[in-house]
This record gives C-alpha cells, structure tokens and sequence, in this order.
C-alpha cells in the first residue's frame, strides 16, 4: 500500500504536452497595411526624383515597384482576413504562378493576332484565362485538401493580380516607347496599378471559386460546364476592359482634334501626342475598365454571399 509522501515534499513537475507545430508559417496581423505604408514611404519620393529629373532611366524603381505594390498587398490582406487556413505556400504559388504562366498565355495569343481588333481582344482574353486558370490547377497540383469555393475565390485573386501585376509593368514599358514623358508613365502605372485587384483579380477569383467548388476529394479538377462557363465569362469582361483601352487613342483624337487620325483601335498613344493628350487618355483609358472592373467585383462579391464560409469546409 502506498504511502503520501510527508508534507513539505516537493511535487514531481509533470511535463506539459507539447503543442503540436501550426499546419502553416504565421504571419503577423496588419503587415498589408505596414507593407503599404512602407510602400508608399519609398514609391513617392523616388517617383518624385523621376520626375524632377525628367530621366526615364529613373523610373526603373517607381514602375517597378508600384506595378507590384497593390497586388501584393491585396495578397496580404486576402491572406490576413481569409485564407490564413490555406498557409503561404499556396497563396504565394497562386500569385507566381499567375504572373509567370498567365503573361507567357498572353504573349503567345498576341502574337498570334497582332493587329487590334474586337476579334483579337476576345482571342487574346479567351487564351489569358485559359493560362490563368491553368495556372491555379498548377499551383494546387499537389495540394488535394484545398477545395471548396472560399479557397477558389481567395486562390484565384492571387493568380489575377499577381498575372496584373507583370502586364502593368509591361504595359508601362511600353507606354514609355510612345510617351518618352515621364509623368504620362506614371500616370499610366497609377492607373494599371490601382484597378489590377478589381478587374484581373475579381473576376479571376469567381473563376477559381466555380473551379475548386467542383474539385472532387481525391484532389482531381473536373472541368465542368460551370467552369467553362465562369472562364467564358470572365474572357468577356476581359475582353471588354481590353476594347475600352483600344479606342481610348481614338476618343482622345476626336475630341482634342489634334494629330492623325488614327484608326478606331489603334494601338498604344495618338502619334506625337502633347502632355494634355496624355492626361487625357490616363482618364479615358480608366473610366471603360473601371466600369467593368466593378461588373467583376459584384459579380465575384454575389458567388461570396451565396457560398458563405460555413458551406465550404472541405
């Protein structure tokens, strides 16, 4: 028979149970706001610098990096407030990969039909898609648990901004061939930069969200009339922003009256254009992508609302 041990005794330590590592790397809550704070910290004084110095060679850092400031901190922010569960690797992957495969898509459906035209903005947004949404199943190929709608849509923004964040880099560059004026490449960047996770994003995620909403258990996609139907749709409106940007040079033609008159989707700025010209198509090129741009978020905002997230646990 055991005996209690004498009073004064010191109790044996029992050891605590260990807490089991988390199932992803942590990351602390409002770096999308530090990351864009700090952004902005180095972004206006170098654009500044740029502009001072009217030397395109300077706004290597400003393009740079305002092109990638708002998609990532989008990222973030999508990350911070909804896909903590799906860990780093796999929002980070769908924001590379969408960069990487989405503009090689794009670069090989612009070759194919380099004069603009309605037919070729539709071809272009139809293969831009494809690769996007190719680009996610890449991502996810081994990751069979991620499904359900809230992942697509929150998987499917990362691959639209992160494919928006390397085509407004190149749009800029090239913007810097017709406009040597450094303020209009800015502008130009501003512009891009500010609508990337409204369009590209937006309707990139309903794409995503219709996609991993029909993944089935074993981790295999099934590529389902939804899901063409989501991506047509989505091609659509990418195709309408697109358009909107092509007659934006012939708009401000006709309505400064000044310069050739260029065609109805003539590529790029009016020739010679002067500094009100290009101030004038920055705010023409804006207002058909924004409008449209807004079509994706409701769209992608309704999928939301009648998938609430009690509904899509895998």
């Amino acid at each position: 028979m055991s005996h209690p041990p004498p009073p004064g005794t010191p109790k044996a330590r029992i050891p605590h149970p260990q807490q089991p590592p988390p199932p992803y790397p942590r990351i602390g809550a409002g770096l999308w706001q530090r990351c864009l704070s700090g952004g902005l910290a180095v972004w206006v004084p170098t654009a500044g610098v740029a502009l001072a110095a009217r030397s395109t060679a300077a706004l290597a850092t400003p393009v740079l990096l305002g092109a990638f400031l708002v998609p990532v901190v989008f990222v973030l922010w999508a990350y911070e407030r909804h896909g903590r569960d799906l860990g780093v690797s796999a929002v980070l992957g769908c924001f590379l990969a969408g960069g990487a495969l989405g503009v090689l898509g794009a670069s090989l459906a612009a070759s194919s039909a380099p004069v603009p035209s309605p037919g070729r903005f539709l071809t272009v947004a139809l293969a831009e898609e494809a690769a996007k949404l190719g680009a996610l199943v890449f991502a996810l190929r081994r990751q069979p648990a991620v499904r359900g709608v809230r992942a697509g849509l929150v998987l499917g923004a990362a691959v639209g901004v992160g494919f928006a964040a390397m085509e407004s880099a190149g749009h800029v560059l090239d913007a810097a061939l017709w406009a040597p004026d450094p303020w209009g490449q800015l502008e130009t960047e501003l512009a891009r930069g500010l609508l990337a996770p409204l369009g590209q994003g937006s309707w990139t995620a309903v794409t995503g969200g219709v996609l991993l909403a029909l993944r089935r258990p074993d981790g295999r996609f099934r590529y389902a009339p939804p899901v063409v139907a989501a991506c047509v749709g989505a091609a659509l409106l990418h195709a309408l922003t697109d358009t909107a940007r092509g007659i934006a040079p012939w708009l401000v033609v006709r309505l400064t009256g000044r310069g050739a008159r260029t065609g109805l989707f003539a590529p790029g700025y009016p020739p010679q254009p002067s500094a009100a010209q290009q101030h004038l198509l920055t705010l023409v090129s804006a207002l058909g992508p924004t409008l449209v741009a807004l079509a994706g978020l409701a769209w992608a905002l309704s999928l939301a609302r009648r998938n609430p997230p009690w509904k899509n646990t895998p």
